[in-house]
């Protein structure tokens, strides 16, 4: 979607703060909802919920493929792919934890995970920009619905180690409310160039209603019922570290893709396959360094991964930021985006695993919706925020400032990694 901002907003007849509302839409849709997608793995099963969400997913590519106007295309892409994002990316993390036991297996499987993740997110703009430039925009949803296909042969005989329990109950309530707080959230956000009154309200009732949701999850757990989350999840510190530095991760990330391609399409004025080729730097650092995780497992604390993560984002970012003056080309923009390749998939693997091995088997569907739900949070709070910065005038002073508050959020993360302990102990089955 991020190099296709010019193509979809010209066919579509809309603007560059259309697309970017349908991509953090989709963001937060997968946000708002991993929570619920993460409990369902249990009283759904595993296979069922991924097969569900991919099936979902494919639908969602279809309609945005033949949408006439910019309410279908949020529709397909941003709700329905939403809504099937949030069903299958929970049981991706549940059966790795299940399947590898200890810290360092667990390290290499997620460090495969992770890696392809990054590299699809940081590859995106290449594809997305090849079948723009060849086809048309409207090609590329086609494409995901044939990559949807061929996953779901190829999962056939994914099996699920855990059988569904279909007697466990669903906190509807909870899931309401999570939900509910998290879109007020970002949406007000998503505000901030109109009116900042209505961003005030929009954050002030979306924490009104995110407190209501503790309250309620701790009173089911008063009366001896299954809440959506169990509040003992965030009474882990090391956890709590741990979400936080997830949640910077992919705002940076995210944030970052949005901000240097839309810079790049709108105000240098480069095309879809144009700017995919510059993101290839950012999917080489995202592929050497997510690779190597298993060897850096072995050889350095998650700790200092995480630190050494930031650290190399931090610069990269400080690049791109000096970009600013004068008029550089294309490729001067390679090396910031390596740097943040690198740094995002050198930490990506170890922020996952210090959150999902901090916590047992039978709490591992809550861990990982609470933990995608911060991750996708921070994608959408990285789009959101960045991307509102940077469209309120397009020029190079906006892209200044979306970079410097980008940053500035690496540093929040980076303390927080800095916090969490150095060594670290998994929970085995």
């Amino acid at each position: 979607m991020n190099v296709m901002i010019n193509d979809i907003s010209k066919d579509l007849d809309t603007t560059v703060h259309g697309v970017q509302t349908a991509i953090t839409v989709f963001l937060l849709v997968m946000a708002a909802l991993m929570i619920p997608g993460g409990k369902l793995t249990d009283r759904w099963g595993r296979k069922r919920c991924f097969t569900i969400g991919l099936i979902v997913y494919g639908i969602g590519a279809l309609i945005s493929a033949v949408s006439p106007g910019l309410g279908v295309l949020i529709l397909g892409n941003s709700i329905f792919e939403g809504v099937g994002t949030a069903l299958l990316i929970p049981p991706v993390y549940i059966l790795t934890t299940m399947l590898f036991s200890n810290m360092t297996s667990r390290a290499r499987a997620f460090g495969v995970i992770t890696g392809m993740g990054g590299v699809g997110a940081a590859a995106g703009p290449l594809i997305g920009g090849l079948i723009t430039t060849a086809i048309s925009w409207r090609a590329a949803f086609v494409f995901q619905a044939i990559v949807v296909a061929v996953i779901i042969l190829m999962s056939r005989s994914l099996v699920d180690p855990v059988p569904a329990d279909p007697t466990r109950s669903f906190d509807i309530l909870g899931a309401i409310l999570s939900a509910a707080g998290l879109v007020l959230i970002v949406m007000g956000v998503l505000s901030a160039d109109n009116n900042l009154v209505l961003m005030a309200a929009l954050l002030a009732v979306g924490a009104i209603v995110l407190t209501l949701f503790f309250f309620h999850i701790r009173a089911l757990e008063h009366r001896g019922r299954e809440p959506l989350l169990s509040t003992v999840l965030f009474r882990n510190r090391t956890s709590n570290l741990g979400l936080v530095t997830q949640n910077v991760q992919w705002l940076l990330l995210m944030g970052t893709a949005f901000v240097v391609s839309a810079y790049l399409q709108v105000v240098r004025g480069y095309n879809a396959i144009q700017t995919g080729v510059i993101f290839t730097a950012a999917t080489g650092g995202i592929l050497l360094s997510s690779l190597a995780a298993e060897r850096l497992a072995k050889k350095y604390a998650q700790r200092t991964l995480m630190l050494a993560g930031f650290a190399a984002t931090i610069a990269g970012i400080a690049l791109l930021l000096a970009l600013v003056k004068g008029s550089p080309g294309a490729w001067a923009f390679a090396p910031g985006l390596l740097l943040i390749g690198l740094g995002v998939g050198v930490m990506l693997t170890p922020s996952v695993n210090v959150v999902q091995s901090s916590f047992s088997e039978d709490q591992q569907g809550e861990i990982s919706g609470l933990s995608r739900c911060i991750s996708n949070l921070g994608s959408s709070l990285g789009t959101a925020v960045a991307g509102t910065i940077l469209i309120s005038t397009l020029t190079k002073h906006s892209y200044g400032a979306a970079m410097i508050a980008l940053a500035l959020t690496a540093f929040i993360g980076l303390g927080a990694a800095m916090l969490i302990p150095k060594r670290l102990v998994a929970h085995d089955r």
